[in-house]
């Protein structure tokens, strides 16, 4: 596994517990994976949304799990990723598609 960017464990460990969240309940390393296919996948600035929307389905329990969020997350990246794009959408780059 790679080692964690520079900062990011110190910071977790002051802000989790400023939002009343234990920062080992925090899966830094698995988030970083998800967000990454993301941003590859789809368009950068979707990462950040798409960590948010995570946290908010697995805190209202419609998700089971985080896990069970980043499996969906990761399956809908690749079935876009399958489809061809259409003029005006996103590429993974996250330059519009000529119309």
């Amino acid at each position: 596994m790679k080692s964690l960017p520079e900062g990011l464990q110190e910071w977790v460990d002051r802000c989790a517990p400023a939002l009343g969240l234990d920062p080992a309940d925090v899966p830094i390393a698995e988030l970083l994976g998800m967000t990454g296919v993301v941003a590859h996948g789809v368009v950068r600035p979707a990462a950040p949304v798409t960590a948010y929307l995570l946290g908010l389905a697995v805190g209202r329990g419609t998700v089971p799990s985080d896990e069970a969020g980043d499996a969906a997350i990761r399956a809908l990246v690749a079935s876009l990723e399958a489809e061809p794009l259409l003029a005006g959408e996103a590429r993974p780059d996250g330059e519009l598609r000529d119309a």
